[in-house]
């Protein structure tokens, strides 16, 4: 049974989830301007916490609530002085026939490389120069980590670096050919599983780093690994184009047969149990520490050793990689992720942003966070909810660059007048004043179980994820199972719900009410995980808000 096939249905609501946008190798060259969601209804907003490039959110409404068509983007530098009135339909449009912009959350199982890998992409990209890399092996090199060097580019907490796990979200921004993306870095273990939902809450795209080595693979995709719960997050948080990064086959001689293996185990669980389209899965070989088939192939002459980072001999692996790897023919992973393509942006619908973190500026309280839809102007009165607050958006950057305006799939730093700083936090969301996001402690949800020990039955103890909220609460009411292939009622009022059994439920929360909205008026906005004891035990879709207010 395909465990993430929860969308809307006419039915009793059994469906499967939305489908984005085409499959991930589909478009090579610049993709025309995505399509823009031109619903009328509301959506909502609710992103993590995240540290790194501040300024990398963005946000955009109409002060009436009403959002102009439009899509998302990342705005070319501009004055922030205040003016006239700007058509950020025209603009959006300008901006996307040049390139799409995605956000990229790298996801998979402590240990697998995901720093070290994004870290020396980053760094072949141009991204980050060789005097930083230098630096950063010779402060490893102190504390007897001097592999991690590329790893710090992205880990830059001192706690990280000296644990040498990722702990938060790290985020940057880098472009290809044909994209802009902005890169989140989520982390791999357990105990921050919070920070992954957080950050993956925030992706269109995703890239799963596996170990190849033997035996780290099997303890990552095995039981209590990270490998199979980050993947069904992020099909669950609507991520739906998936590359497999197969990290560390250096480690194995390069050996097809190892990729084949953990090709074929991998790709049988992404389809199956966690609801990718096959079509929409790529499988790439590669290196994160020497770097092989990341942005480039080694050559005669010019063999991908991690030289950045060391000037030691090549290892008859590294040495030998032009023999050892000739078998793979496909595209490196810079390519593969070049022709991925941008979801559909909520642009005509009431403006939201959800608040990842907050702190005072010079210039005012600073908000940093994702635009889910709508669009924002610098000079634009907005609500912030929880609290029905009002602010005035006075200026805004967007990847470090000041702007005048954001829309829908930004990400943003803005900067509010007319505000207390204990008036907004994390988890508030940023709204249109005529359509304020609903607050509520009750509602409905259609949810997929995973493969629990205990079933759920009334009053279950629950911490539910929402965005970069999680709080307290527990399954009210157990209202039916339902089948989901025809969306037909199956059980009425079951006395429990079993593992990978789709039902609807009532959820309350004990503890502050939260931002939230349905699935039908926001996708992004409309999900939820269901997590206890440290592990995911379902996810699903907002179906009706069932109280309104605290």
């Amino acid at each position: 049974m395909s465990a993430m096939n929860f969308g809307m249905s006419a039915k009793p609501t059994a469906a499967s989830t939305p489908s984005t946008a085409g499959t991930a190798a589909a478009k090579a060259s610049v993709a025309s301007v995505p399509k823009i969601v031109t619903t009328s209804s509301l959506s909502t907003a609710g992103t993590p916490m995240m540290r790194g490039a501040s300024s990398d959110r963005s946000g955009m409404s109409s002060p009436m609530g009403s959002a102009p068509a439009s899509g998302i983007s990342t705005p070319t530098k501009a004055s922030t002085k205040l003016g006239k009135k700007i058509d950020v339909v025209s603009e959006y449009q300008k901006r996307m026939a040049e390139k799409e912009s995605l956000n990229l959350v790298v996801i998979g199982h402590v240990d697998a490389g995901k720093s070290t890998l994004m870290g020396h992409l980053l760094y072949l990209q141009g991204e980050v120069n060789e005097k930083t890399i230098r630096k950063h092996e010779r402060d490893a090199q102190k504390i007897g980590k001097a592999s991690f060097a590329f790893a710090w580019v992205l880990d830059e907490t001192g706690e990280e670096r000296a644990r040498g796990i990722t702990m938060d979200v790290g985020v940057t921004k880098f472009e290809t050919v044909h994209r802009r993306f902005t890169l989140l870095d989520a982390p791999g273990h357990r105990d921050f599983i919070p920070n992954m939902i957080s950050g993956t809450a925030q992706a269109d795209v995703a890239i799963l780093v596996v170990d190849a080595t033997t035996g780290e693979f099997e303890s990552g995709f095995e039981a209590n690994g990270q490998t199979k719960e980050h993947a069904l997050l992020a099909r669950s948080l609507g991520v739906q184009q998936l590359v497999v990064a197969v990290n560390k086959l250096d480690a194995v001689a390069w050996s097809q047969a190892r990729f084949e293996e953990i090709v074929q185990k991998l790709e049988q669980f992404l389809v199956k149990d966690a609801s990718f389209k096959k079509s929409n899965l790529i499988f790439v070989p590669c290196s994160g520490f020497t770097g092989e088939n990341l942005v480039k192939r080694s050559t005669p002459g010019k063999i991908c050793n991690g030289s950045a980072v060391s000037d030691a001999p090549l290892g008859d692996a590294v040495a030998n990689v032009m023999e050892s790897f000739a078998w793979y023919k496909g595209p490196t992973l810079i390519e593969t992720i070049d022709k991925l393509d941008a979801p559909p942006r909520a642009v005509e619908k009431p403006f939201r942003m959800s608040v990842t973190d907050v702190f005072k500026g010079t210039g005012g309280i600073s908000v940093s966070g994702r635009l889910e839809a709508g669009h924002i102007q610098v000079g634009e009165a907005i609500m912030v909810m929880p609290g029905s607050e009002m602010a005035v958006v006075k200026a805004m950057e967007v990847n470090d660059e000041p702007t005048r305006w954001a829309a829908a799939g930004d990400s943003v730093l803005l900067t509010l007048s007319g505000i207390d700083i204990l008036q907004v936090s994390n988890g508030s969301v940023l709204c249109a004043r005529d359509a304020p996001i609903p607050v509520t402690t009750h509602f409905s949800a259609q949810i997929v179980v995973f493969d629990v020990k205990i079933p759920i039955t009334v009053g279950f103890p629950i911490i539910m994820h929402h965005q970069s909220h999680n709080e307290p609460g527990t399954v009210s009411k157990l209202v039916a199972t339902i089948d989901k292939g025809t969306g037909e009622i199956v059980k009425k009022n079951p006395r429990h719900i079993g593992k990978n059994t789709t039902a609807m439920v009532e959820i309350k929360l004990s503890g502050r009410a939260i931002p939230l909205e349905t699935y039908q008026d926001s996708k992004e906005l409309g999900r939820v995980m269901l997590r206890k004891g440290g592990e995911t035990v379902a996810a699903g879709i907002v179906t009706k808000i069932l109280s309104f207010g605290s």
